[in-house]
């Protein structure tokens, strides 16, 4: 008995559908930036297979590369925005700082208030 598997096939439509909604783009959105009609980007979304050059517009407008889209998993791109957000976080936001920083504007408007209250 042979048993041949076929290799699963990409569905790149669902792909860029996914990755849009991920990035928070309609449909209207993404066919604006493309120059195409909302109903070709509906069309394009079920399509199993996209043109390359088509392909790259698309990945343009949604930030990504044409391969990103081909190798788009879920699992992948919650650990990337995973790891992109605990890094942004650590990198970028010191609460501390801010805390002291705004103190600081608190306590030179007060001192400016006395000044002019001792100057009346």
């Amino acid at each position: 008995m042979e048993t041949s598997e076929k290799p699963k096939r990409m569905h790149l439509g669902r792909k860029v559908s996914r990755i849009r909604e991920l990035r928070g783009m309609k449909q209207d959105a993404l066919a604006t930036e493309l120059g195409i009609s909302q109903q070709a980007i509906s069309k394009l979304e079920q399509s199993e297979e996209i043109e390359e050059a088509t392909l790259e517009k698309i990945a343009k407008v949604l930030g990504v590369t044409a391969e990103g889209i081909k190798h788009f998993t879920e699992e992948t791109i919650f650990n990337n925005i995973n790891n992109f957000h605990d890094n942004s976080i650590q990198n970028n936001f010191n609460p501390i700082e801010k805390i002291v920083d705004l103190y600081e504007r608190l306590l030179a408007s007060e001192r400016e208030k006395v000044e002019i209250l001792k100057n009346k």
